[in-house]
């Protein structure tokens, strides 16, 4: 099992990895197939009088608007990816695409209809077995005939996935092909175990596997790019107020904690900074402004909140940054390999759960932790997560999202202190807890996993 630290820390946009990321990865992929398809039938002179449709299925359909899953689908279509819209005027960009009611490419006089309007469905019937989050996207002829069709699923993070793959099985996504690893470890008991006989740290393990894949300049390039549009983002919500958009109409709060805290300082805590923190990096994805998965949108103020804390109060330097990104990967990777990061699949367990205890073995890390402690505390964090539903009112990555992503970097930093208290032995293993959490997931009413069909989102009344 190898999933890279530079795919679960993936830098794009908001508000969500599942329902915008992904998506927008899909469609721009199937532009790509589309165009091969067109070119290999010779349906070139007829292709203006061909439609595509894009068709939103199950939790993609039912939060897809508050999670702008259309505006990515249509970014998508039009060929671009999250990576290459992190500094741009995304919202100038979309109403030009919307008014061209066509697709085209740069190297060819080919194009095919598309109105955003009538060729974005939203499908709110049964989900598709494979997994909640689908998207069938499909060429069709004058007559309505359907000439080349694909179903994408969205799994959580950014990963895309075909009906293909998830019928041959597949189960692992990677960069590029999959590598040979040094430590191929595939569950925690692994991972330790490796450590003990190596006499190597979680985030030495890591390091190794990663340069199965990059060289140590590219892997160190890619882990500071990685820290660095964290710290932007978190920077960039720390100064800027106002009104998110959606119709609930919040009030961005970080950056006026932040101002109090620094006025206080002797009245502030860990909690509070890293409370401001979290909520600063998760106000600019609900905004839909640059955002690092981590492992998703959703959760995308955990880890960098406790990293940015490390780094203004601890005074933790280069090395130390890069090993706790490396360890919370490493925690990440067998997460998502054991059970699901996807809210959609397993509700916030899942993604803020997942955060946490990613946030927890990297603080646990850099703070002097053992492999056994910084397990340790990955598996305190998440265990006291399990359960949470992700049921975002009025569809949108605001409430309770926001303040939530505070708590997970709280509950990762008590965690981590709790565990560096002990001595790294301790009952509940995390692959156990893992499969508790996978379990308690798929026993979980629809209406609780990224649908906003229950709990919060259908607890408030709007006048």
């Amino acid at each position: 099992m190898f999933i890279s630290v530079c795919d679960l820390f993936k830098i794009g946009i908001g508000p969500s990895s599942s329902h915008t990321m992904g998506p927008m990865v899909a469609a721009s992929e199937f532009k790509g197939v589309l165009h091969d398809f067109i070119q290999q039938n010779r349906l070139g002179k007829s292709a203006h009088q061909f439609c595509v449709q894009a068709t939103l299925r199950g939790s993609l359909a039912f939060t897809g608007s508050g999670h702008a899953t259309d505006k990515a689908v249509i970014l998508g279509l039009h060929g671009y990816l999250p990576h290459q819209l992190a500094q741009e005027d995304v919202d100038g960009l979309f109403a030009t695409l919307k008014s061209k009611k066509a697709l085209s490419w740069s190297d060819s006089e080919l194009r095919v209809r598309f109105d955003p309007t009538s060729d974005v469905i939203f499908d709110y019937g049964e989900p598709l077995p494979e997994h909640p989050n689908g998207l069938q996207l499909s060429l069709l002829d004058t007559q309505g005939k359907v000439l080349l069709s694909k179903t994408y699923f969205s799994i959580g993070g950014g990963f895309i996935k075909t009906a293909e793959e998830f019928a041959r099985g597949d189960t692992v996504v990677v960069t590029g092909t999959l590598p040979i690893c040094e430590y191929p470890f595939s569950s925690a008991k692994e991972m330790l175990a490796m450590c003990e006989q190596s006499g190597l740290s979680i985030a030495q393990l890591k390091r190794a596997n990663e340069l199965s894949v990059y060289t140590e300049e590219e892997l160190e390039h890619q882990l500071q790019n990685i820290w660095l549009a964290m710290k932007l983002c978190c920077e960039n919500g720390l100064k800027t107020e106002g009104v998110l958009p959606g119709s609930l109409k919040v009030q961005r709060r970080a950056k006026r904690i932040y101002q109090v805290l620094q006025q206080n300082p002797e009245r502030a805590d860990s909690n509070d900074w890293l409370c401001a923190y979290a909520m600063a990096v998760n106000e600019e994805n609900a905004a839909g402004h640059l955002v690092v998965t981590a492992p998703t949108n959703g959760a995308a103020g955990v880890i960098p909140a406790v990293l940015y804390y490390l780094v203004k109060h601890k005074r933790i330097t280069g090395p130390e940054i890069h090993d706790y990104l490396l360890t919370a990967a490493a925690i990440g990777g067998i997460i998502k390999h054991r059970a699901s990061i996807s809210g959609a699949e397993v509700g916030c367990q899942g993604e803020v759960g997942s955060a946490s205890a990613m946030a927890a073995a990297g603080v646990c890390a850099v703070l002097g932790g053992t492999p056994s402690q910084v397990e340790n505390a990955a598996e305190i964090a998440l265990e006291h997560h399990l359960g949470m539903t992700c049921d975002p009112v009025a569809g949108l990555v605001q409430v309770p999202c926001i303040e939530r992503n505070g708590f997970g970097a709280i509950k990762a930093y008590a965690a981590a202190s709790l565990a560096l208290h002990g001595t790294g032995q301790h009952v509940m293993p995390l692959d156990s807890c893992i499969a508790a959490m996978k379990q308690t997931g798929l026993e979980m009413s629809v209406k609780f996993k990224e649908t906003s069909l229950g709990g919060l989102a259908v607890s408030l009344v709007e006048c």
